[in-house]
């Protein structure tokens, strides 16, 4: 009897082992926590630059940014300083500007020059200088293209809940020196984070000779919708003369492979329905610099 359960003790103890045994190999084969996010960050960031060293949006991604504040409505601000702040060209000519904010970003903004150069399209980049200044080949690139390079402040911040004029002097002043290091002049046109301003800032943009570039069609692409989504927005939106709103940038864990993609739907679309696509300063017939 004694025999017989040493035995059965035994079968049990081995099985115990073989059981524990499964779960140590399974857990070594599975990445931990850290090495997941490390996957998912070299996913999406081409150039190997870990998150610390690449420069966030200082006030926060579009999305729920762009939904929750109120400030003063760009068409207001357009009838107000039509001078100085502007929304779309000419309506009688079958004319549109395409135009990138928050890049250089290594993730996705070459993926969008290689695009702009497959069609043979000019875009306009409206650009981070704490971006420009850390990844100034892009930059030369886009310089080097052919494309039209503006203004988007140094960090992104929110100008409105800001609400500080030395803090737009200082963002704006900044970039505009990076920029000038990087492609010889000094851009006139600025676009401001999330479109928020209000009337001491345009007043201050308009004596620092800057044109305030809004929009008229926006692809919303900051949701991160399915590219048919997005293309479908610009389509049903877009009319002569318009200027529109895409992001070449995101947050560091933001995603603008959709924004990509949907560039073959939109430009051979709108090239079949005869529009022509130009730079922003063509399109207004306004310089590019000072």
């Amino acid at each position: 009897m004694n025999e017989r359960m040493f035995k059965l003790m035994l079968v049990v103890v081995l099985l115990f082992c073989f059981q524990i045994s499964n779960i140590m190999t399974v857990s070594a084969n599975e990445p931990a926590q850290g090495d997941t996010w490390q996957q998912f960050w070299w996913k999406k960031d081409k150039s190997d630059k870990p998150k610390e060293d690449f420069p966030d949006l200082r006030g926060g991604p579009e999305n729920p940014e762009r939904v929750r504040q109120q400030p003063v409505d760009m068409t207001i601000l357009q009838q107000r300083y039509p001078d100085t702040f502007i929304l779309q060209g000419p309506t009688d000519q079958n004319r549109i500007a395409l135009t990138f904010d928050d890049g250089p970003d290594p993730r996705f903004t070459e993926d969008v020059l290689n695009i702009l150069n497959q069609y043979n399209v000019p875009g306009t980049f409206f650009l981070m200088g704490s971006r420009a200044i850390a990844y100034p080949e892009i930059v030369e690139r886009m310089n080097n293209e052919g494309h039209v390079i503006g203004n988007h402040t140094y960090f992104h911040p929110n100008l409105v809940k800001e609400a500080d004029i030395p803090t737009l002097e200082r963002e704006v002043t900044r970039t505009e020196d990076v920029l000038n290091d990087i492609i010889g002049y000094r851009t006139s046109l600025f676009r401001p984070p999330y479109g928020f301003l209000y009337n001491e800032l345009v007043e201050k943009l308009a004596e620092m000779q800057y044109l305030v570039i809004g929009w008229s069609v926006d692809s919303l692409d900051w949701e991160e919708d399915p590219p048919e989504v997005i293309a479908s927005t610009v389509l049903e939106n877009t009319h002569p003369g318009a200027i529109i709103l895409m992001h070449d940038g995101a947050d560091w864990d933001g995603d603008r492979t959709n924004t990509v993609e949907s560039l073959h739907q939109i430009i051979p679309t709108l090239q079949q329905q005869g529009y022509e696509f130009v730079t922003v300063p063509e399109l207004l017939n306004v310089p590019f610099t000072k």
